[in-house]
């Protein structure tokens, strides 16, 4: 069985993505199964070179602020600012620190630099603006939605004025109390002025759609899809907001299923534009329902991104699933043979992909059990997913950095 694996095990380079997949999909998602490894993120930006020299892709979505991603896409673009206040201002989850997400937003700057603008590749975030311990304040989404219809529809059409919404959205600090994320008695998203701000944000998404005529002649294609994301996050800010109001056993379900439905609607969006690279952690990406423990909550189980884009697209989404062998900084040691990763580390190659079919027939024949992790942010492959994975990137170690 292990020469029978080692005879599929690919290098991890586009053309062999391309061979395990039955056409190019609008979005091929690379999950990894933990945060904060370079190693991995190494990886993720010579597949990603590759595919854009290859096979003319020219998006990649990370998950980070789609809002915040909007100053990391005017610096590849145009090179607007200072990389260093790009990486400290551009990303959320602490992600701008990473050295591997340096060299990519580097590399793509320089690869932008010669080549016209309908040619560049463009960097965006899938994630709300978001964070494990609370959100941000609606603000920004709801101020630059308002500012772009205001320039382009006769007020009378405007739902509010703009000091109406500032003094509805009031100060940010109740917004982005990091109290309210484990005491809904904090959170300001079923106040008056919370469901308000709901009815004048779903006003004007639907201004965007009842004058889509009028706009597509008075502004940019450019400017309406900046105005589709503001519109897009407005609504799903202020909808999480209030499910941190919420008092009920299904809290933590609909909050987690809330942010990936804003994912899921930001890569969407970028499909409508050509192929896209989005890479994320698994539990966002797969197919299956995704579960997790936090804060002594029972399991939660939510849809993720990925499998609400993939009944979206069908064949047109696929999905590549990192795991891992070593990660011993974390006290991962070598899987057990009677695991996905064991039968996989068989292989001595230190990365490759392989198809997920033939990994799935490997499983059965050995009865592989799902792999324990003593690291809870080491998340292993699920032996039952694998029907619904194109394929499996396996890495061998990750060594300390």
């Amino acid at each position: 069985m292990e020469t029978g694996i080692k005879d599929f095990a690919r290098p991890v380079e586009a053309s062999a993505i391309k061979e395990l997949l039955p056409s190019r999909p609008r979005v091929l998602a690379l999950g990894e199964p933990t945060h904060g490894e370079d190693t991995l993120l190494d990886l993720r930006n010579t597949l990603f070179r590759q595919l854009v020299e290859q096979e003319n892709y020219r998006t990649i979505a990370l998950e980070t602020d789609c809002l915040k991603a909007l100053i990391v896409d005017a610096y590849v673009t145009s090179g607007e600012g200072a990389l260093d206040d790009v990486m400290r201002r551009g990303f959320s989850h602490d992600w701008g620190g990473s050295q591997a997400n340096r060299e990519l937003i580097r590399w793509i700057r320089e690869f932008n630099a010669a080549r016209p603008a309908d040619d560049h590749v463009r960097f965006a975030g899938m994630d709300g603006p978001l964070e494990n311990t609370g959100a941000e304040s609606p603000r920004q989404a709801l101020t630059a939605l308002h500012a772009h219809l205001a320039a382009h529809v006769d007020a009378d059409l405007l739902p509010c004025t703009a000091d109406r919404l500032d003094e509805l959205l009031g100060a940010d600090a109740p917004w982005t109390d990091p109290a309210a994320m484990t005491d809904p008695s904090r959170s300001i998203g079923r106040t008056q002025r919370a469901r308000e701000l709901r009815l004048l944000a779903d006003d004007m998404v639907t201004l965007l759609e009842t004058q889509a005529p009028h706009l597509a002649a008075a502004s940019s294609p450019a400017d309406r899809d900046r105005a589709r994301l503001y519109g897009r996050t407005a609504v799903g800010l202020l909808r999480y907001h209030s499910w941190m109001a919420d008092t009920s056993p299904a809290r933590m379900a609909r909050l987690l299923a809330t942010r990936d439905e804003m994912m899921a609607g930001n890569l969407l969006a970028l499909a409508e534009h050509g192929p896209v690279l989005v890479f994320a952690h698994n539990s966002h990406l797969q197919r299956d329902k995704s579960a997790m423990r936090m804060w002594g909550h029972p399991r939660v189980e939510w849809w993720s991104a990925g499998a609400l884009v993939s009944t979206r697209l069908g064949d047109q989404y696929a999905h590549l699933a990192t795991a891992l062998g070593t990660l011993r900084h974390h006290g991962v040691d070598t899987p057990p043979a009677d695991t996905l990763e064991g039968i996989l580390h068989a292989v001595p190659d230190s990365q490759y992909v392989i198809d997920a079919a033939r990994l799935a027939a490997a499983a059965r024949d050995t009865h592989a059990e799902p792999r324990v992790s003593p690291y809870f942010g080491y998340a292993p492959l699920d032996p039952s997913h694998l029907p619904r994975i194109d394929g499996v990137v396996y890495v061998r170690h990750v060594p300390r950095d």
